[in-house]
């Protein structure tokens, strides 16, 4: 049974839709944090918020935002059969990367004592920063789950670590016959 490039892409291409995704997923995360640090501002600077309050509301406002993304445009062609499923990963994956984010804020001012504005601005990047890493790994792998391909198009062998394989071997054989 001959397979399609389409059906089973090498390594090399699943690793550029990879790279496409995370800068797919770089753009969505990007305008979130736009929103995230907009509301942030507003909270702690218009209405005179604490900061583990405004970061609070700030990230509930991006998860909203950030959900239509990933869904209608970076996600668009995953499996949407389970909605329900999919929405409640999402809350408690972003609620988890949330906790990551607050948690990094609330340790920068009431531990180490870095409270004026700027100073939790830089706190809120770097929890945003680890959050962020969490929330790719978590949305990819359980939130947004790829579509299954049929049993049949599937072929012993044809798996990433078969391909790998194959490649390496065709790389012994070039250098094999340099020599």
């Amino acid at each position: 049974m001959a397979t399609t490039e389409a059906s089973n892409p090498s390594l090399v291409q699943k690793l550029r839709g990879l790279s496409g995704e995370v800068v797919k997923f770089g753009f969505v995360g990007l305008s979130g944090v736009v929103v995230n640090f907009a509301v942030f501002w507003i909270c702690i600077n218009g209405l005179h918020l604490a900061s583990l309050r405004s970061n609070i509301a700030a990230t509930l406002v991006a998860i909203a935002t950030n959900y239509l993304g990933y869904r209608y445009w970076l996600y668009r062609d995953r499996d949407a059969a389970s909605r329900k499923r999919e929405i409640t990963l999402f809350l408690l994956f972003s609620g988890a990367g949330m906790l990551i984010e607050t948690g990094v804020l609330g340790f920068s001012v009431y531990v180490l004592g870095l409270d004026s504005h700027f100073e939790q601005l830089a706190a809120k990047v770097a929890g945003l920063a680890v959050a962020t890493v969490f929330r790719f790994i978590s949305y990819r792998t359980w939130v947004f789950t790829a579509i299954p391909e049929p049993e049949a198009a599937q072929e012993p062998g044809s798996g990433l670590a078969a391909q790998a394989e194959l490649m390496l071997a065709a790389e012994e054989i070039r250098y094999a016959k340099a020599e």
